[in-house]
């Protein structure tokens, strides 16, 4: 007897079952930090008192053609809640080509800002030339030119300092003025950050220092040494070297950023590739001993291996779903144009009601939606955001499974045969 061909929709059973296990370990490691968030409420909610004691902090600014947006960040830098003489702020200009040196010699004469030119060399050198005219400072913070702070950002960062076993402090990242959708997918994306990170710095998990205003204990990056070139992300192999070495990173929610974003997806795309390569390449590299080690506990067992779920399961659920899609196109244009086909794809476990199908795999999509936007709200909620975000959460709910994929797949094939793309 001859072998009965395979189905399709056989075929699509087994093609929708890969995607399963990624959205089942998605959803209980987005539930494990949810309910670390939850169950702290008590040390998430209290307010947090403003430090009243005032060391010694010196925040590098490192230029590479900036000329637009320098002077913004130096007058929010101005503006701090901070007294002067314990505040210093340095202005590295690292090679800019366009007007950014004229536009930071404006601040000459400035008692609190030194500012130095330098031949191109790489972010992270620009930051260490600033740490090298920053010995008096007990704190180092590093802004980026494209970001602004605002006035009491600094006293709430400085009060996690009190804990001498903390290393670093990132802020709370929003996106500055969105208006359009990818702007406005971004700043959702942000502030669901907000939560998402303040729940990592709850089992000290968090793996990334962001260039927009992170503190760090200059005695830790004297010990530990410089920043590092890192594959265009120093900011992430500065706190995996710290995390190596037992410090701890916490995260202060209403120390409030607002940083420029991508306008357009290639922009974006540009972007994320950097900072997915970044990841990819300082973990599987560099600071491979740390996943799957029990002694860095969550971030070791849990958090990075997470991350090359993410990066694996993103790309593998943006095919099922492509192929889910044009399954169920074929099939409803031969439902509605009347063409018999032998073997239609349909899903396996439909619960759906006529042409609109509800899976097994949509529903879990949509449970792992859920608890996205439960962060997004309660990182909206301990930030202390004003406004709507509702069309920001509606923009990400639309447009970020569909353009994420990209920035993933670009990432690892830019890993797995070698490639190097520029900064911007």
């Amino acid at each position: 007897k001859a072998q009965e061909p395979v189905r399709p929709c056989c075929l699509f059973m087994h093609v929708e079952f890969i995607a399963y296990p990624f959205l089942f370990i998605a959803i209980y490691f987005e539930v494990f930090l949810l309910l670390t968030f939850l169950g702290t409420h008590g040390r998430t909610s209290r307010a947090r008192l403003l430090a009243t004691h005032t060391p010694r902090v010196a925040i590098i600014v490192p230029c590479w053609n900036e000329e637009t947006t320098i002077a913004g960040t130096v007058h929010s830098l101005l503006a701090l809640d901070y007294p002067a003489d314990r505040l210093q702020i340095i202005l590295v200009n690292d090679g800019s080509t366009d007007g950014t040196p004229a536009a930071m010699d404006v601040f000459q004469g400035v008692p609190q800002i030194s500012i130095l030119h330098k031949e191109n060399g790489g972010k992270h050198t620009a930051i260490n030339a600033g740490i090298e005219m920053a010995k008096d400072a007990d704190i180092i913070g590093c802004l980026d030119a494209d970001s602004f702070v605002a006035p009491g950002a600094l006293r709430e960062m400085i009060a996690y300092f009190d804990d001498p076993k903390v290393a670093a402090v990132t802020p709370a990242m929003s996106a500055l003025n969105p208006r359009n959708l990818l702007e406005r997918m971004q700043n959702a994306e942000y502030i669901f950050g907000i939560g998402w990170r303040h729940a990592l710095a709850l089992v000290n998990g968090i793996f990334v220092t962001p260039g927009p205003f992170s503190m760090y204990r200059k005695s830790v990056i004297d010990e530990l040494g410089g920043f590092r070139y890192a594959h265009q992300a120093e900011d992430m192999e500065m706190a995996l070297r710290m995390q190596r070495h037992g410090w701890h990173i916490e995260n202060a929610p209403k120390a409030r950023v607002y940083t420029k974003v991508p306008k357009t997806f290639f922009k974006l795309i540009k972007q994320r590739t950097r900072w997915t390569t970044g990841f990819l390449r300082n973990v599987l590299l560099d600071y491979r001993d740390l996943v799957g080690n029990p002694k860095h506990k969550a971030l070791g067992l849990m958090v990075l291996p997470f991350g090359f779920l993410a990066v694996s399961g993103g790309i593998t659920l943006f095919i099922v779903a492509m192929y889910m899609t044009a399954s169920q196109a074929v099939k409803t244009w031969a439902t509605v144009s009347g063409v018999p086909l032998t073997y239609i794809l349909t899903p396996h476990f439909s619960l759906g009601w006529f042409y609109i199908p509800i899976t097994f795999l949509i529903l879990l999509g949509l449970v792992a939606s859920g608890i996205s936007i439960t962060f997004m709200i309660l990182g909206k909620r301990i930030s202390e955001t004003e406004g709507n975000l509702w069309l920001d959460m509606l923009a990400y709910c639309l447009l970020y499974g569909f353009v994420a994929p990209w920035w993933l797949l670009r990432s690892v094939a830019d890993v797995t045969f070698g490639t190097r793309r520029s900064w911007r």
